[in-house]
């Protein structure tokens, strides 16, 4: 028995060292899993942050860009480098591109040179066939980057590391997309445009435009991105070549009798032509034809006796019944009849604005570059006296105090006459006024000056608001001329909207 139990102890030795090897083997397949696992997933997370990083760093470039693009802001290209996008009224050829560059530590970025690290292949791929060699042209336009300018380039750390980013027109077929109004299956290369609703070939709107970037890593990962932009008009609807928004309207009339508000459209602007529907000549929001017309106003609209003296027909688009001077509550957008709404205009409009003047000012404020080719955006946050400035202006005028007009002037395009909303008109010679656009006038203000409450209605008061041309000679001439074209040409822009984004495969 004894023999047996020694037997049988000797058969099982190594057991418990087997045993041991197993599931240290086992341990260390585990640990190595993990180790696996974790370097992958270090692998996977450096790789995240890498094409995040790269990704982030090309649509800072597109967004510098978006935001330079704007003429009001304060680093746009008009303020940093005038001459960088074609002029004013001019549009952007597809085939001539322009460049923002960005390089880090005297790094050389020239992307129209193929033999660059950074060339712009993309541009070649895109247009190839469209545009005459070389592609992109070399040289092409570039202006550094706002982190490449004072003060930002002083900072102590990089900004973000794209390399370029470029500018450039489109065509239907560089799109290889057949736009309206037509759509006559031709892709042609005239520039495209964008009216609020379509893309199109005909100058209808604005024009659209591509921003491509391309970022670069130290590690070497790459991304292009890629925008079609276009900016946004704010839209605003003239429902009259005149207009007095509020209750209470103050209308004073000219008694010279040819002295016209005419609410048929006119004059050409550029491909625009003269063709939308006529207007009334005074549009108001409260009260009665009454406030406007001899005798229910004695200083309104002369009736005559004699017949002679009858003014009633120069307000009008030429159909009867005479003056057509109409209620427009119904049409006027609804936000523009309330302060609120109104003051939210004055302060969009002020914010979007290429001058504005805190302060009284007078003709000589009047902006040189302003031209029929380049309407400007005109703030004025006191009164503006126009006397003896016999020149005409061109754009949005926008006047939150009393606007003295003298009739020597002219204006094309829209004038805002919103806070005190006063027009007055004294000149006793030298009398030649032509407004073309729309005039609009709303008091935001009660008779101390004070504001009024947001949820009311503008109100004009009975002394120092409203229209009034009467202190004018009869020898006064022209008068107010509505013109759709000049109100779409005048319009400023609220910023450029993203049309399209798309990303683009590393060249």
């Amino acid at each position: 028995m004894e023999r047996r139990r020694i037997r049988s102890s000797k058969s099982e030795e190594g057991i418990a060292l087997l045993i041991s090897i197993f599931v240290l083997l086992l341990i260390s397949v585990v640990a190595i899993a993990l180790i696996v696992s974790s370097g992958t997933e270090s692998a996977l997370a450096g790789n995240y942050r890498s094409s995040t990083g790269v990704y982030y760093a090309a649509m800072a470039g597109l967004e510098e860009v978006r935001a330079r693009l704007r003429p009001q802001s304060p680093i746009s290209f008009k303020n940093t480098d005038a001459g960088f996008l074609t002029a004013a009224g001019n549009p952007m050829g597809p085939c001539s591109p322009v460049y923002v560059i960005n390089p880090v530590g005297g790094e050389n970025i020239t992307p129209w040179d193929a033999a660059n690290p950074y060339y712009d292949a993309q541009f070649s791929q895109e247009f190839g066939g469209i545009c005459p060699a070389p592609l992109p042209p070399n040289p092409s336009t570039s202006t550094p980057s706002i982190w490449n300018r004072n003060p930002l380039n002083g900072l102590p750390f990089p900004g973000p590391l794209y390399k370029w980013v470029r500018i450039n027109g489109v065509s239907e077929k560089s799109l290889n997309l057949d736009v309206g109004p037509a759509y006559d299956g031709i892709k042609d290369l005239t520039p495209v445009y964008y009216d609020g609703t379509q893309l199109n070939d005909q100058n209808t709107g604005n024009q659209v435009l591509e921003i491509t970037a391309l970022a670069v890593l130290p590690n070497g990962s790459q991304k292009i991105v890629q925008y079609l932009t276009v900016p946004v008009p704010l839209n605003l609807n003239f429902p009259a070549a005149l207009t007095l928004d509020g209750n209470t309207p103050q209308f004073t009339a000219s008694p010279s009798p040819s002295f016209w508000v005419d609410g048929n459209d006119h004059a050409a602007v550029g491909t625009c032509n003269p063709t939308a529907p006529p207007v009334p000549a005074v549009g108001y929001t409260a009260g009665s034809l009454s406030d406007f017309v001899q005798p229910g106003n004695p200083l309104g609209i002369p009736i005559g006796p004699p017949s002679s003296a009858d003014l009633r027909n120069h307000y009008t688009p030429f159909v009867s019944p005479y003056p057509d001077i109409v209620n427009v509550s119904g049409t006027l957008s609804p936000n523009l009849q309330t302060v609120a709404g109104l003051n939210a205009l004055v302060q969009t409009i002020e914010q979007n604005a290429d001058v504005v003047v805190n302060g009284n000012a007078t003709g000589a404020n009047m902006p040189a570059a302003m031209s029929a080719t380049n309407p400007m955006t005109i703030v004025i946050n006191g009164n503006l006296v126009f006397s003896g400035w016999r020149q005409t202006g061109y754009g949005l005028l926008l006047v939150t105090g009393e606007f003295t007009y003298d009739p020597d002037a002219s204006w094309d395009g829209i004038i805002l006459v919103i806070g005190k909303g006063w027009m007055y008109s004294h000149q006793a010679a030298y009398t030649n006024t032509q407004i073309q656009g729309a005039v609009f006038l709303a008091r935001t203000l009660d008779a101390s000056g004070n504001p009024l409450p947001p949820s009311s209605a503008p109100i004009f008061t009975a002394a120092s608001s409203g229209f009034d041309f009467h202190s004018t000679p009869n020898t006064l001439t022209n008068g107010i001329y509505y013109s759709n074209c000049w109100i779409q040409a005048a319009m400023p822009s609220a910023g450029y909207q993203v049309l399209s984004f798309h990303e683009i495969a590393s060249q």
